[in-house]
């Protein structure tokens, strides 16, 4: 459908509360909202669209057709909305990726016990406890209890790698590990320090640093000022490392506090996660700048918590997010508990606030500044080929081959200056031979043919680049650009040639040469370029021709043709692999009769038979 007809089919929608679902011309869903008037909402993406964002144009010319969810309420629509959401992840729904998961404790049982961080369970037979709060919270927790107590780091196994070593190594001596591997921990204290870091670690610090105070006056009055040296030493490592945090907010035990920070194209949402008062964690997200603080705040809060179970009873937000009511409810809700949205304006809580956007601020200006650089490359690159803006998705190509055998063309990608492996390609050129012009622009013509059967992918085939840069000069530049001709498509061309060393050297056109020698960053970014698609395609190439080599090998046996040598490789893995395996094995490969498997089991032993004689 086109714009208009979007516009009348929203407008006979009802005005009552639903939940919208966008969808490209291939039917994926790629935006889901909702709205407590259905036509009202709709009906706005496909009226004038100098009133949208530039991502909400962009999402709007991407659809072909919505449906439509009616409900009772404004707060169905929004548990409809979350729900949908996070079964689908449509594309312009995503601001934020769930990267830490949850965290788990793990106490073996094999032998002298040991602490680990896990992010899942496995079927080992050991002890597991949580889940906690993220992957890298638990990680961080379990390293710095080990170091306290004096628990190993290592992958050595007690007891059986006691005095296996003369001496201790750099953890004993900056007093971070006792070297039980050393016999310097028996294992009557190393089980009294492995209970006591789990409780740490299980309880906090409360009841440990009481039976540590009271252990430690128990040996000083027994004469053992060794050991009560050591339980002294513990005592200040924990207030050291486990107490290092500031006590704020006391008054809220779980509280998660959200702030936002804007730069020119970028914003950062920094979440600071508290409990009994402490920072247990923090997590940052970077996604493309916000443009609708109200309406964002509640979109962040809402994916936020899709992802996420473990709901604090107090969320302090920089903003008050739209539908704020609702999103009270929804949590409460989540959290089987009551849950309040709070803008702090004074007191401890602005100063949390202000915490959190310094931290988005940091995180915000690490990531611009690293991405500056790259964008200015990239321009000047762009100015350089006379480009209408700076080619921020870059696709190069190399063609490779021995002796016109076993031809191969390698594509990768480089976005905003970057290799952007998702979308790198490999193909088998077809019927071609010692001709690298025809064998790229068979390359190209497959990739353009690609584009044309699906235009609407943003990675891959589906994404005209920016430009296009070829392994090669004036040939393979006519031959690609007969080929887009030949399309109607028009993409800059131009090629990368090398010296007789093989090194980069200048940026090639249809008739001549761009030298980039003197413009340092342009020519390291071409050079790397140029060295990572040469990389590809020669690795594919070598891949391709090991394997055909191989497949060779095994079609001189009588019976065996190509098919089946390579059900047979692809079964067994390598050609030594097939060498010895048992008859029975051979019999059980797909498409391998058993006079087949016979002939295969002969040839390998019969020939080492006669080798033998």
């Amino acid at each position: 459908m086109n714009i208009a007809e979007l516009r009348k089919k929203a407008m006979q929608l009802p005005l009552t509360p639903g939940v919208y679902i966008m969808k490209n011309k291939t039917g994926e869903i790629i935006y889901i909202g909702k709205a407590k008037a259905l036509r009202n909402r709709v009906s706005q993406y496909f009226g004038s669209q100098s009133n949208h964002t530039v991502k909400v144009r962009r999402m709007v010319e991407n659809v072909h057709d919505f449906d439509y969810i009616l409900v009772a309420s404004e707060f169905e629509a929004l548990v409809l909305e979350c729900s949908l959401i996070k079964q689908h992840h449509p594309k312009y729904n995503i601001l934020l990726k769930d990267d830490k998961g949850y965290g788990y404790i793990k106490v073996s049982k094999d032998g002298w016990p040991t602490l680990t961080a896990e992010k899942q369970k496995a079927e080992d037979g050991a002890d597991y406890y949580g889940p906690f709060a993220s992957t890298g919270y638990v990680a961080k927790a379990v390293q710095d209890a080990k170091a306290i107590f004096g628990l190993p780091t290592c992958n050595k196994h007690f007891p059986r790698d006691i005095n296996r070593q003369a001496r201790p190594c750099l953890h004993y001596h900056i007093k971070t590990c006792a070297a039980p591997c050393c016999g310097k921990m028996k294992e009557q204290e190393y089980m009294e320090s492995h209970r006591d870091a789990l409780a740490l670690l299980l309880n906090g610090d409360g009841e440990i640093m009481r039976k540590l105070k009271r252990d430690m006056q128990e040996a000083a009055e027994n004469l053992e000022f060794e050991r009560a040296a050591r339980l002294r030493d513990r005592i200040a490592s924990i207030q050291k490392t486990w107490q290092k945090q500031s006590v704020v907010a006391v008054r809220s035990g779980l509280q998660d506090v959200f702030a936002v920070t804007d730069g020119s194209e970028k914003s950062c949402l920094t979440v600071l996660r508290y409990s009994d008062g402490k920072l247990y964690d923090s997590e940052s997200f970077i996604f493309d700048k916000l443009e609708s603080p109200e309406e964002d705040r509640s979109r962040l809060l809402t994916q936020f918590y899709t992802i996420r179970d473990d709901v604090p009873e107090r969320v302090s937000v920089d903003i008050e997010p739209a539908d704020s009511q609702l999103l009270e409810v929804w949590l409460s809700e989540k959290r089987g508990k009551k849950v309040q949205i709070f803008v702090p304006k004074q007191g401890e809580g602005m100063k949390l606030m202000q915490l959190a956007r310094e931290n988005a601020s940091e995180k915000l200006s690490k990531y611009t500044g690293k991405n500056e650089k790259q964008q200015r490359v990239i321009e000047e690159l762009g100015e350089m080929l006379g480009l209408p803006t700076a080619p921020a998705y870059i696709e190069a190509y190399d063609i490779s081959h021995t002796a016109g055998s076993e031809t191969v063309g390698g594509m990768i990608v480089f976005k905003d200056g970057k290799p952007y492996k998702k979308a790198y390609r490999k193909f088998a050129v077809r019927g071609i031979e010692n001709d690298d012009c025809a064998a790229m622009a068979q390359v190209l013509s497959r990739r353009m043919d690609e584009y044309l059967k699906n235009p609407d992918d943003a990675d891959g085939f589906g994404r005209l680049p920016d430009l296009i840069l070829l392994d090669g000069a004036k040939g393979e530049i006519n031959a690609v650009h007969a080929v887009l001709c030949e399309k109607g498509l028009s993409v800059p061309l131009f090629g990368m040639v090398k010296d007789g060393k093989h090194r980069t050297r200048a940026i090639a056109t249809s008739g001549d040469e761009i030298s980039i020698q003197d413009k340092r960053a342009v020519f390291t970014l071409v050079a790397e370029i140029q060295e990572e698609v040469h990389r590809f395609a020669i690795t594919y190439h070598r891949q391709k021709r090991k394997k055909n080599t191989l497949s060779s090998n095994l079609t001189q046996i009588e019976g065996i043709g190509e098919k089946r040598a390579k059900a047979l490789l692809k079964h067994f893995g390598t050609l030594a692999a097939v060498q010895n395996a048992d008859l029975a094995s051979l019999e059980a490969v797909n498409g391998i009769s058993k006079p087949a498997a016979e002939k295969v089991y002969q040839y390998f032993h019969d020939y080492h038979a006669d080798e033998d004689d």
